[in-house]
């Protein structure tokens, strides 16, 4: 069975080999759709140490916001640069690792398609029921044919099931972790959203979400992120990441934090300033000229680093004393949650 190559796909093939050895590179899945196999590539840089922080990130569940995938391809560019002679982002590396799937739905990239070959939509895939989550867009079971379809409830999807592999391999094993899934395609404002998904209850990190918000708040005073649960804005069903944090939960506790986030890039503003593009497959999800692609590349790097930097230097958001821990949750209560 051949293998298909896309533009995403070349891009981020070249950039493996780029790397070289400072880069482990493994193919998780292969997804077969129409007689042809499309690789689910994953690339982990730093220590294999049991003992150090993970970064991940995820782009490309939804095919049709690629821009996610592009923004991932272009950061392991600039990686892989700086590699060659940024002798403090090394030694970083020592202490931390970075994993990135930058294409987990290839097909639907692909394809052009919000959903992956079998015309489910990946993010309402696991067996995660929301709360109150009856609208068409919080995830259906009724027919492929309709958008936000969730699949069979028996069994996860292929791309599912290696992001639950990756994250089982990297972060349940990590004493501190933080995972960014990039999106596009909602609100005219860039917003960094925090589980639930399904239900408009805190989740056991709240306290430290709020934390790294203040952090982010003072350390960069004008970042351009609106940091909130994504309940706030809609309720939906079988969010991988709501399944994902919950597993973690009960097998680790309070012994471990994994924070899970996922950058919404608010593609309404491109659609303002360009009405037309809406009459294009990707106006929507994807800025679609030059120079606007270019900026959304160097928008998020700065987010990037600073999480990174982050779980190196946990000690004021990660590592809460029991009644910071209770002060922060107070707070976050308040903030995001009218209580």
């Amino acid at each position: 069975m051949k293998s298909l190559r896309f533009k995403e796909l070349e891009q981020l093939e070249a950039v493996i080999e780029q790397f070289g050895h400072h880069a482990q590179t493994e193919i998780i899945e292969h997804v077969h759709h129409k007689g042809r196999a499309f690789p689910i590539h994953c690339i982990t840089l730093g220590s294999n140490a049991p003992d150090v922080p993970v970064l991940l990130f995820i782009g490309g569940v939804h095919g049709l916001e690629k821009i996610g995938s592009e923004v991932i391809i272009a950061y392991l560019q600039t990686l892989a640069q700086l590699l060659d002679w940024d002798e403090e982002f090394a030694a970083r590396l020592e202490k931390s690792r970075l994993v990135f799937v930058p294409i987990l739905n290839p097909v639907g990239v692909y394809m052009g398609t919000r959903c992956n070959g079998n015309g489910v939509d990946l993010m309402r895939n696991s067996p995660v029921e929301g709360v109150g989550a009856t609208k068409l867009y919080s995830g259906q079971r009724i027919s492929p044919h309709l958008p936000w379809y969730r699949g069979n409830h028996q069994e996860m999807e292929k791309e599912a099931q290696a992001l639950c592999r990756v994250v089982e391999a990297h972060v349940f094993n990590a004493p501190l972790s933080i995972a960014l899934d990039l999106h596009s395609g909602f609100g005219i404002r860039d917003r960094l959203w925090f589980p639930y998904a399904s239900r408009k209850t805190p989740c056991a990190y709240i306290a430290e979400a709020l934390a790294l918000k203040k952090r982010l708040d003072r350390s960069y005073r004008y970042h351009v992120y609106r940091i909130e649960p994504m309940c706030q804005e809609y309720v939906i069903n079988g969010d991988l990441w709501d399944y994902l944090l919950d597993d973690f939960v009960q097998r680790h506790g309070n012994d471990r934090v994994f924070l899970p986030l996922t950058l919404e890039m608010g593609s309404w503003l491109w659609l303002r300033k360009n009405p037309t593009h809406l009459f294009s497959r990707y106006g929507l999800f994807h800025p679609l000229l030059p120079h606007r692609q270019n900026r959304v590349f160097r928008r998020h790097f700065m987010l990037f680093d600073f999480l990174h930097r982050s779980l190196l230097y946990p000690k004021d958001w990660a590592n809460l004393q029991q009644h910071e821990k209770a002060e922060h949750q107070q707070q976050a209560m308040g903030l995001w949650y009218g209580q």
